[in-house]
């Protein structure tokens, strides 16, 4: 869908996993340097799978709208009367989502009996967002690498509000045409507009990142040693 709301229901894609993972992350992380009870780590792994079928479930979703929308292609690619290809935009719109459901299918199958390959769901995931596979494919290797997770979490947000911003630029909701693509001023503004929607980002997730440190803190009252060890990694 070429429209404010086909930009805005990917933006909406990105936005949902890119925040949820600003505060598990830093959550996983702190239980695993603190040695936390083992609920933590069961609950942190129900949600990896619940995770994995959401993202499947989503990309699903997103494939049928892309297809399906009246103006949509409805599985047709190529036409035998006019010779030309069918709503490619869709088509490859259509190709994110299924590689992202890819990606879903796997992080299930990670905590299934078939004990898939360490790292394959990384992989699946660092096709699917090329665009952060630098720190996706990196996690391949270097497995629960917090930093690593915190700048893949800083790249979804950032692609789910600029897929948010596209959509006002070429399709603003109050109608009416474009931004126009040959105005100079337009390019720069967007140029600088890009990294302050990275920027945000980065707050975001630092902030949730700050919360969630606080989050364990508040809890640690209530767990042995726990206050100890929090001592003890804030003090290095």
């Amino acid at each position: 869908m070429s429209s404010f709301k086909g930009n805005a229901l990917r933006g909406t894609f990105f936005l949902v996993f890119g925040l949820g993972w600003s505060v598990k992350y830093p959550l996983k992380y702190l239980s695993r340097t603190l040695n936390a009870d083992s609920q933590a780590s069961r609950w942190i792994q129900k949600l990896d799978i619940l995770e994995g079928a959401a993202k499947a479930f989503l990309a699903v979703a997103g494939m049928l709208a892309e297809q399906f929308v009246p103006d949509g292609p409805h599985m047709g690619l190529y036409s035998g009367e006019t010779y030309s290809w069918e709503k490619l935009t869709n088509w490859q719109y259509t190709t994110m989502y299924l590689f992202y459901g890819l990606s879903g299918i796997v992080d299930v199958l990670s905590y299934s009996p078939l004990k898939l390959s360490l790292g394959l769901d990384r992989l699946l995931l660092s096709v699917a967002m090329f665009t952060e596979a630098l720190c996706a494919l990196m996690e391949v290797f270097l497995r629960d690498h917090n930093i690593l997770e915190f700048f893949r979490t800083s790249f979804f947000i950032l692609q789910g509000s600029w897929f948010w911003q596209i959509g006002f630029v070429l399709s603003p909701p109050w109608g009416g045409p474009g931004w126009d693509q040959t105005d100079r001023g337009n390019f720069k503004f967007l140029t600088m507009c890009f990294f302050w929607h990275y920027a945000a980002a980065l707050l975001v997730t630092a902030a949730n990142s700050v919360f969630s440190y606080w989050y364990v803190v508040g809890r640690g009252s209530g767990m042995p040693g726990l206050d100890n060890n929090l001592r003890l990694l804030y003090s290095n």
